[in-house]
Parts: structure tokens; C-alpha cells; sequence
């Protein structure tokens, strides 16, 4: 099996990675950070090709994808997970290149991860193209509207996508993780239920691919949450979300 995974240098790809590793899955690995992208290679003990680039690059995913199926072949699957996480306020003028710097990464790093697997998969008729979505894309919560924002952006996407590309064969999946422990959690200062190591995450949504499942929540709690949240009114969703605390604005927050 291969397998190419952007967002590979820590965090839920990393653990993927370290996950198909560990089944004999030939992978390509793709993040900015070389030498924590050498580093989850190692640790994935199979054959591994890493490409250290961003995701914003299309031109740089292009020529990664590109020599990654000259040397291996056309992947079977594709886990588009490159994000980043920052708080943002509207009212902060600085914050602008924030909200369009997650933008960038967590819905345009999507379709730029996606885009130069899309003509062989359905020229081969198979394949299956993952992306990493959050909980967070149900509903808007304060200080976080750019990342709540670019994960409701990539639901969509990916759903449209996934009509897009049925005829063809090829399988779109959308994992919601909820709360997992990471670069991008550790500086929030609120409780997150539910909240799961990113080993554990890996193995759950792998079961999810393995399933061909057209979009799942994990873990299985937080898909409940996310329910009773999109049913509740706004009165009170408002009065609840109010008393949360608020993501900073600066932290580390890279998974890319």
C-alpha cells in the first residue's frame, strides 16, 4: 500500500504516519520542518520518502507528489493534514494575515495536497483521498473564527468533492477529529473533553479509512457534542460559548 500524508512532521499526521508505517505501508511524507519530518521517517520504520515543503507551494506540492509516484507509483491514499491554529480577533488589524494565513494553509493546503492525485486516482479508478477537517467546523466559537471558520470550509470542500469524484472511483473522506493532545492543543486555556492521545486519534481514523466511510467524528463522544451543539439555539449556544476561555493569539499551533 501507498500512502502520502502532508502535515507528516507531528501531531495526527505524524501518528498516521508511524500507523501505516507500522503495516508495511510505502509512504511519502510532506511538512516544512526537515528534521522533524527525518525524525517520524525513522520512527515509521518502513519505506519512506519525505518532501520538505509548504503547502501553500502548489508548484513545491506538485513536484513532491510528482517524484513520489515516479519512484512508487499512484498512491491508494491521500491524508491531506497539514493545519495550523492561532486566536484571532477581527478587531486587531494584524490579525488579518492570520486569518489568511489559516486560510491558506488549513483549505487551500487541502486542495493543493489533493490536486495532483485527483486525474490519476480516476484515471486508475481507485483511491482514496482523506482530509483532516475538526469538531471545531460545526459551529463558530470565540477567538477562534479563523480556524473554526477554514474547518467549515474544508466539510464543504470535501463533500463537494466527494460527489465530484464518485463516478470515478476514487473514495473523499472527512474525519472531524475532536480534541487531540499536540503542538496545536497544548497552549488552550479551557477544558477539552474527550481529549485523546495522538496515537490513539491515528488508529481511529485509520479504522475510518479502512472502512471507506464518507465522514466520521473522532472520538465517538465528541461526535454526541458536536450534535447537541449544532441543535442548539443561538440564545443559548451564545450564553454557553461566552463563558469558554479564549485560544491566544500567538502560540506554536503548527501541525504543517
Amino acid at each position: 500500500m501507498r500512502v502520502f500524508i502532508t502535515g507528516a512532521s507531528s501531531g495526527i499526521g505524524a501518528a498516521l504516519a508511524k500507523h501505516y508505517g507500522a503495516r508495511g505501508a510505502t509512504l511519502g511524507l510532506l511538512a516544512r520542518r526537515e528534521a522533524a519530518l527525518r525524525e517520524v521517517a525513522q520512527a515509521a520504520g518502513a519505506l519512506c520518502d519525505i518532501y520538505p515543503c509548504d503547502v501553500r507551494d502548489l508548484a513545491a506540492v506538485k513536484a513532491a507528489a510528482g517524484a513520489f509516484m515516479a519512484a512508487r507509483g499512484v498512491p491508494e491514499l491521500v491524508i491531506a493534514d497539514a493545519g495550523i491554529s492561532h486566536g484571532t480577533y477581527t478587531e486587531i488589524e494584524e490579525d488579518a494575515q492570520v486569518f489568511r494565513d489559516i486560510m491558506d494553509v488549513n483549505v487551500l493546503g487541502m486542495v493543493h495536497a489533493f490536486h495532483p492525485f485527483v486525474a490519476p486516482m480516476c484515471a486508475a479508478r481507485k483511491g482514496q483521498l482523506v482530509g483532516i477537517a475538526s469538531v471545531a467546523s460545526v459551529r463558530g466559537l470565540p477567538g477562534v473564527g479563523a480556524y473554526c471558520a477554514s474547518k467549515a470550509a474544508t466539510v464543504s470542500y470535501l463533500e463537494a468533492l466527494r460527489v465530484e469524484l464518485r463516478a470515478a472511483g476514487v473514495q473523499v473522506t472527512t474525519i472531524c477529529p475532536g480534541y487531540v493532545v499536540s503542538a496545536m492543543t497544548a497552549d488552550n486555556p479551557y477544558r477539552m473533553p474527550f481529549i485523546i492521545e495522538a496515537n490513539d486519534a491515528a488508529r481511529r481514523i485509520a479504522r475510518v479509512i479502512d472502512a471507506r466511510r464518507s465522514y466520521a467524528v473522532v472520538p465517538w463522544q465528541m461526535a454526541i457534542v458536536a450534535r447537541l451543539m449544532a441543535l442548539l439555539p443561538n440564545a443559548v449556544f451564545d450564553r454557553l460559548a461566552q463563558r469558554a476561555g479564549r485560544k491566544p493569539r500567538r502560540g506554536p499551533g503548527f501541525t504543517a
